[in-house]
């Protein structure tokens, strides 16, 4: 038997996995442009100007002075105008209006990016079975972001001038889970499966993996009571580096999700962690096929860790924090392909 139908096959086995491999890094990419628009959304305030979930009527913004009378008339009822922004114009709400409209396109199109080739994959029979599953599995997690977004923004509408930090971290959370596992099912496929970390510096580098996306949490609850528009200096804070007033509330646990004092002091602990551990790990990898990854993690944790004090003693103007938002996607893409580089 020749082996040529053989080597063809492989090599478009090959070429399949590739083109899906792509195909997943867009949408990633993609997922990482909207994780910056929410970034936006949230900096300017914008997220509850649009206070009705149309999944596909809502894809149109309005067209006419009509349908943005409606639209203003729908935000003057909320809260959030009532207490903070009464008196607004009509212009003003349409820029805040655009910005979550966009967010909320993006969400659409990235939708629309992911399901039809996956479609056009699956019918041409491109797709291998064992990772059929996988890919149904992100899709359901796509549908759950969109719903999750809406179970944010309803929290918002009613007793509350801006959306809950608790559901403002699931959103952000859920987000960044998706962005990590469509980069990393694109790494599978360009460089094989790689689940198991055997090494002790594989074991490490799985650390500061799951360390980066405990910060990113951390982070949205940061941002979620707006937390980093006070206590601007560094590195003391209120003329300490352990403040006075970190467990005030009761209980206990509310300190760590609720107060501003503990919630960026928590923040900032955990960046000296990182910067810590990526430092050692980079020690420990020294002479070995982990050395370059670990440096570039440790730099990019540095530089991530310098915008954020920079984005602090500004006291979070709206381009820094969005920086500061798109550098955390960055650090997190970082530690994933380093740690998928050295698992096995």
């Amino acid at each position: 038997m020749s082996v040529l139908p053989r080597i063809n096959a492989v090599e478009t086995a090959d070429a399949n996995k590739r083109a899906i491999a792509w195909w997943l890094f867009g949408v990633a990419s993609l997922v990482f442009i909207m994780i910056v628009v929410g970034g936006l959304t949230r900096l300017t305030e914008s997220g509850l100007s649009i206070t009705e979930w149309r999944p596909v009527t809502g894809t149109l913004p309005p067209l006419s002075a009509e349908q943005w009378e409606k639209e203003f008339d729908l935000y003057r009822q909320i809260p959030q105008y009532q207490l903070i922004n009464k008196g607004m114009s009509l212009d003003e709400f349409k820029t805040i209006y655009w910005w979550e409209w966009s967010h909320r396109l993006l969400g659409r199109l990235i939708g629309f990016a992911f399901i039809v080739p996956f479609v056009w994959f699956a019918v041409r029979g491109r797709i291998e079975r064992s990772l059929l599953p996988r890919l149904v599995f992100l899709l359901v997690l796509g549908g759950a972001q969109g719903a999750l977004g809406w179970w944010m923004v309803m929290s918002g509408l009613v007793d509350r001038t801006e959306v809950s930090q608790y559901r403002l971290a699931a959103h952000l959370g859920l987000a960044t889970v998706i962005f990590g596992a469509l980069f990393w099912t694109g790494l599978d496929l360009i460089r094989g499966r790689s689940s198991r970390f055997l090494s002790g510096v594989a074991k490490a580098a799985l650390a500061v993996l799951l360390l980066v996306f405990l910060q990113t949490i951390l982070g949205a609850f940061v941002a979620g009571i707006r937390a980093g528009f006070i206590y601007n200096t560094w590195p003391l804070m209120e003329g300490a580096f352990i403040p006075e007033g970190l467990f005030s509330l009761s209980p206990l646990w509310h300190n760590f999700f609720e107060s501003p004092l503990t919630v960026q002091f928590q923040h900032r602990m955990v960046a000296y962690l990182l910067l810590a551990l990526t430092f050692w790990h980079w020690l420990a990898s020294r002479n070995s096929e982990a050395e370059k990854g670990a440096l570039i993690l440790f730099l990019a944790v540095v530089g991530q860790a310098a915008l954020g004090i920079w984005t602090l003693l500004w006291v979070v103007p709206i381009a820094l924090g969005a920086l500061h938002q798109a550098g955390a996607m960055i650090v997190f893409a970082i530690a994933l392909w380093h740690a998928h580089h050295l698992a096995r």
